[in-house]
């Protein structure tokens, strides 16, 4: 006796697995691809929010202090005054202080394009950030151009009643090119340096400024507006550098490392607040006219305050910016 198996039997046919659809091929495939580490398959490596808006804000709001420092100091009579006052009290403090700050001077240009170059280049062949040197680099060149062209094209002082040179000699030359080149390796280093970096070359600008002020080669407004040129031209290529160099502008937030210790942002901010208090002080001396004798140097105190207060206010500003738009690797610590 035989059996034939029916072939009208319920048994359900074997299942065999249907190839993957070409949109979840590729998802798979950006999947293998991406590194446990990477912002792209980290949820938590994201940007900070309205980055491009905020650089672009920070880009015009420098403009348009560039635009009123330029009238206030240039065009006004109070604005003359205050900073004509404070080059010319810059002589009482010429002695030992004058001497170390013209031998600062006299190495600054060697010495800013040294610094800058070593740095741009190290980064640049040990980490291949090609595209970012050469943005930083443009940018530092657009800065010091824009600067003489401005001193060309600035139309004379004005005589207001203050006796002073009418030659034109904002922005200050020496400040923007400290100033710039510090930048440019702020730009370079990876997030978690920027914050050691930025404390360091603020601090470098700043020493630069003062210099110009003591010898008597650049009034405080000069010093100022050297500053914001250097913004406007660092605040869009750094917005460039980050937009282009995704993967290693990757941090894991303030004080994962000592170079991104949150001292470094403290620290300028302390120094620009104590700043504003001499300022205050020096300022009020002169109104209560306890400081309007000969010999006195209220004004220089005042114009001194100055420049430390915008070059440590750019780099606090520019410190958290950054820090801001560098994607983070992990989610913050709490």
């Amino acid at each position: 006796m035989s059996f034939r198996q029916d072939r009208t039997s319920t048994h359900p046919a074997p299942e065999y697995p249907q190839p993957p659809s070409p949109r979840a091929a590729r998802a798979r495939g950006a999947a293998r691809e991406a590194a446990p580490g990477d912002p792209a398959s980290d949820p938590a490596g994201r940007q900070g929010r309205g980055t491009g808006f905020l650089f672009l804000l920070a880009t015009l709001v420098s403009m348009a202090a560039l635009a009123g420092t330029y009238y206030f100091f240039v065009r006004t009579t109070t604005g003359q005054f205050i900073d004509e006052s404070a080059l010319v009290e810059a002589v009482e403090i010429h002695g030992a202080a004058g001497k170390a700050a013209n031998k600062l001077l006299d190495w600054l240009p060697a010495l800013s394009l040294l610094i800058a170059t070593v740095m741009v280049l190290i980064v640049t062949v040990l980490k291949r950030r090609w595209a970012a040197a050469g943005i930083a680099v443009a940018a530092c060149v657009g800065a010091n151009v824009a600067t003489q062209i401005l001193k060309d094209i600035v139309p004379v002082r004005p005589y207001t009643g203050v006796e002073t040179l009418e030659l034109n000699s904002l922005p200050s030359g020496h400040t923007t090119l400290a100033a710039s080149a510090a930048a440019a390796v702020f730009l370079m280093v990876s997030p978690r340096w920027r914050p050691l970096a930025g404390f360091l070359g603020g601090s470098f600008a700043v020493a630069t400024g003062v210099s110009t002020l003591i010898n008597q080669w650049h009034r405080p407004a000069d010093v100022v507006a050297a500053f914001l040129v250097v913004a406007v031209f660092m605040l869009p290529a750094g917005w460039l550098i980050i937009r282009r160099g995704p993967r290693w502008n990757v941090w894991d937030g303030y004080g994962e490392h000592w170079a991104s210790s949150p001292l470094w942002l403290a620290l300028p901010a302390l120094l620009g607040l104590a700043a504003a208090a001499v300022a205050a002080f020096s300022l009020l001396s002169v109104a209560a006219g306890t400081g309007q004798d000969s010999g006195t140097t209220n004004y220089f105190w005042a114009g001194t305050a100055l420049i430390v207060i915008a070059g440590y206010l750019a780099t606090v500003s520019g410190v958290w910016l950054f820090g801001h738009a560098a994607r983070r690797r992990s989610a913050p610590r709490r």
